[in-house]
């Protein structure tokens, strides 16, 4: 799928085809007793051309070893398995996280043996039997940031993704320094990624059909920032940048820094005018300005 290219009501998949219709993903769940909760952020896809554009969107292949967080009824995991791809289905619900072998076994026998599935919150994860080298995922709504930002951190394997998340949350992951929605998901995303938009999905392809639009994010993995800082330090000054985000960086870091002459004094350090405000820097210049805090050094470089 290339540029913003809309996602809808899909294609017709053919009749041989082991992914999950409409109806078949309302019968699996009607016999499980799966009720979509908004509290698990719980969409699914029951529309297989969709399903198929963003396999290929995502361009996995056999070679891959697939994370996916939150597989639900199993849509995404066999149109992944199609590929001949191994996939690690990390699931937080046990019922889905016990039914979805089975649903892969009945439909994909020769791609049963290439599943992995990790009953697990996906926050608490920190440990996987193999090591992913992508991550594709309809990406619960509630938790999308900080589980993608989880996973990019603590599996450094991960080369490259697509995820399905809200589309605000889209926009604002794949927001450039100094546009309206870039904050900070845009810049603690750009410590481990470059991240495009790659799409629209529709909102008639989800059962139940949700209230807002949704969209999909590519990643390729990227070396971050050349830093003595932490990403843990580096983030602290993201999120004090933006906790008030009409604040000038001098105000802003106030806080953060011990005082506002100390905030201006690191920001002068690395070459960063206090009188912006966080949203006209690139989480370069946030490491630049981490640095100065806890490594002591002076001499730095003009933002531009």
């Amino acid at each position: 799928m290339s540029g913003d290219q809309r996602e809808g009501g899909g294609e017709a998949p053919a009749a041989s085809s082991a992914l999950l219709g409409g109806g078949e993903v309302r019968a699996l769940a009607e016999r499980l007793g799966i009720r979509p909760t908004k509290s698990l952020g719980q969409n699914f896809v029951v529309d297989a051309g969709t399903i198929r554009r963003i396999v290929r969107a995502s361009g996995v292949t056999a070679d891959d070893v697939v994370l996916e967080v939150g597989p639900g009824l199993g849509s995404l995991t066999l149109g992944l398995l199609e590929t001949g791809a191994r996939v690690i289905a990390v699931e937080i619900d046990p019922v889905l996280a016990d039914e979805l072998p089975r649903t892969v076994a009945g439909r994909d026998p020769e791609a049963a043996a290439r599943l992995i599935v990790v009953h697990a919150d996906a926050l608490e994860v920190r440990e996987l039997p193999e090591e992913p080298t992508a991550i594709v995922a309809n990406l619960p709504y509630n938790v999308a940031v900080p589980v993608l930002l989880t996973m990019l951190s603590r599996f450094p394997s991960l080369r490259s993704g697509l995820v399905m998340v809200q589309a605000e949350v889209a926009d604002r992951l794949a927001a450039p320094p100094g546009s309206r929605t870039y904050g900070a998901p845009s810049a603690k995303a750009a410590w481990h990624a470059a991240t495009t938009r790659a799409g629209t999905v529709g909102r008639l392809v989800f059962w139940p059909v949700p209230n807002v639009d949704s969209a999909l994010v590519r990643l390729v993995r990227r070396p971050p920032p050349e830093t003595s800082a932490t990403r843990e330090q580096v983030f602290a000054c993201i999120d004090a940048a933006f906790a008030q985000r009409r604040k000038t960086l001098r105000a802003a870091l106030a806080g953060w820094a011990g005082s506002a002459a100390e905030a201006e004094r690191f920001l002068q350090a690395a070459g960063i005018d206090p009188s912006l405000r966080g949203e006209r820097l690139a989480v370069e210049d946030f490491a630049e300005i981490a640095e100065r805090r806890h490594c002591g050094t002076t001499s730095g470089r003009m933002s531009e």
